[in-house]
């Protein structure tokens, strides 16, 4: 038996799981490439992803540089990092979406490398051309991928003569709303009229009668000019309850790609997700082998380099390519956790020319893990956005307990940027213990002074259908009573207490407490993303 360098076992001949899926990834090959000793990294974004990889850059020994916006000065990962620079207003046109600025502190501070996190610019072809332009290497794909993949009719195309399983409609985008009718007529109502160049739910409008079909087509041509400046809609058939399950890819410059198995990503809000799991507890094995073969078959299909994952939509015993996202993703912790690999490491590897450190029979696949995204909103008003300064702040730790967090006592959380906070991942022998361990995290946790989606997710870890794994992309809607939870009149007692306390220990001229977590948490991934470790050296 093998360990990783976190001491998990590695996957070998003996693990049935890794032995059916070893065809569906290559053998690695002996290096054809140059190295690049990559030495400093400029890490182009902000908050949780920011630190994580900060963080991993730090276990490789490469210099961390990070960037700032005016109202993030003070944010943990400005902090934490070896330099930080600032780049602008709040604004995001004018800090995180700034080429031009964010390639003038990379030049000016000696940037080997740029990793570009997830959201911003880490999907925008136009950014990786000019990182390489300048003679800096770019942490992620080609930009030749990042832009076919960013084109979903291109996607398609490619998807189909590769042989991938994808959702009847068009590989081309509609001329016009006329078009739009034959086609859907065609493929079957109900159907989606989506946006060509875009993602994240934007330019999508569901249309379930024909007489529906001009305006919905004209909304999401309006949607996706405005959205992504590419007013080109296209058409599929729309999956009433589908599941949403993703594979994790990996492929490197010497022709090797592997898959890190699924992750299920069911539960979402407007096609933002809320809670992933590693693996899907829908998958028996000859699936889990043909989606994942698949998916690496998608990735050959563009020569895939670095990280990404490609997404299907699972119904009635058939999955389908929705999409490829070329970025590391939020989710990415728990493939990290069933599997042992640390994929920031493996970026930073394979970005300066190495090949992957591991063939697919030796990728493990041990126990379960969720993942819930700690938002600053309040889900039961709407989810609206939340606001304020972060006050008392609880981390929980113990076995299998992971927090990935971009916040601090102190930081203040605005309506600039995205509204997640942090991740709280947790990891058992299998689902129900994961279960478990999510429940008593979530009580564990505490932050105070900005309401979060925190007592939503506790009450979604004792909900029935959930807890039997009976989910789809609707499972929000199906279960409005969620948001109509009654909190008795002890919790609500409880809860002024609380606040009375925390407000009285948070006054004038009191000294900021420490973030109080387990002492000895069972691995580092317990620590990464925390607010406490020492920070290094700043040379801002």
């Amino acid at each position: 038996m093998v360990r990783s360098a976190w001491g998990r076992r590695r996957a070998g001949p003996h693990n049935p799981s890794a032995r059916r899926l070893a065809a569906s990834g290559a053998r690695l090959a002996h290096p054809r490439t140059a190295s690049v000793l990559i030495k400093s990294v400029l890490v182009a974004n902000r908050g949780e992803i920011a630190l994580r990889v900060i963080r991993g850059a730090r276990e490789l020994g490469i210099r961390s540089i990070a960037v700032f916006s005016e109202p993030d000065r003070r944010a943990p990962h400005v902090l934490h990092a070896d330099e930080a620079y600032p780049i602008g207003p709040a604004r995001a046109a004018d800090s995180y979406l700034n080429i031009d600025r964010l390639l003038d502190v990379a030049r000016r501070a000696g940037a080997h490398a740029v990793h570009p996190g997830y959201g911003f610019l880490a999907e925008r072809a136009d950014f990786a051309d000019a990182v390489t332009a300048a003679g800096i290497v770019f942490v992620g794909p080609a930009a030749e991928t990042i832009r076919a993949m960013g084109d979903k009719t291109e996607a398609r195309r490619r998807m189909e003569a590769a042989g991938v399983p994808v959702v009847p409609g068009t590989s081309e985008p509609l001329a016009s709303a006329r078009e739009a009718s034959g086609v859907a007529n065609e493929v079957g109502f109900p159907v989606v009229l989506k946006a060509a160049a875009g993602g994240g739910g934007k330019g999508m409008r569901v249309v379930r009668r024909p007489e529906e079909v001009p305006g919905g087509f004209n909304a999401a041509m309006r949607e996706a000019e405005a959205a992504f400046g590419d007013g080109r809609v296209y058409v599929e058939r729309f999956l009433d309850r589908p599941r949403h399950i993703e594979v994790q890819l990996f492929g490197d410059s010497h022709g090797n790609i592997v898959h890190l198995y699924e992750r299920e990503c069911s539960i979402q809000r407007r096609h933002q997700k809320l809670i992933e799991e590693a693996p899907s507890a829908l998958l028996g094995e000859e699936e889990r082998h043909s989606m994942g073969a698949a998916a690496v078959r998608a990735a050959r299909a563009v020569s895939y380099v670095g990280a990404g994952t490609v997404e299907f939509l699972y119904q009635d015993g058939e999955f389908f390519f929705l999409e490829m996202n070329t970025r590391l993703q939020v989710e990415h912790p728990v493939t990290e956790m069933v599997t042992g690999v640390d994929l920031v490491e493996w970026q930073f590897r394979v970005a300066s020319g190495q090949a992957l450190p591991m063939r697919q029979h030796e990728i493990p696949l041990e126990g379960h893990a969720i993942e819930c995204r700690i938002t600053s909103e309040s889900p039961f008003d709407g989810f609206l956005p939340a606001t304020g300064v972060v006050g008392e702040l609880e981390i929980p730790g113990g076995p299998g307990v992971r927090w990935d967090g971009g916040i601090a006592r102190g930081t203040e959380v605005g309506l600039h940027y995205d509204p997640l906070l942090g991740k709280l991942i947790a990891h058992g022998a299998g689902r129900e213990a994961a279960v478990r361990r999510m429940k008593g995290a979530l009580r564990e946790l505490t932050v105070g002074g900005v309401s979060t989606s925190a007592p939503l997710l506790s009450l979604i870890m004792d909900e029935p259908d959930f807890r039997a794994g009976r989910i789809s992309t609707r499972y929000l809607e199906e279960h409005p009573e969620l948001f109509r939870a009654e909190v008795p009149a002890a919790t609500r007692r409880a809860l002024v207490a609380a606040a009375a306390l925390l407000e009285h220990r948070a006054g004038p001229g009191r000294a900021s407490p420490r973030i109080r977590r387990a002492a000895t948490p069972l691995s580092r991934w317990a620590r990464v993303g925390t607010a406490t470790d020492s920070p290094r050296p700043n040379g801002r």
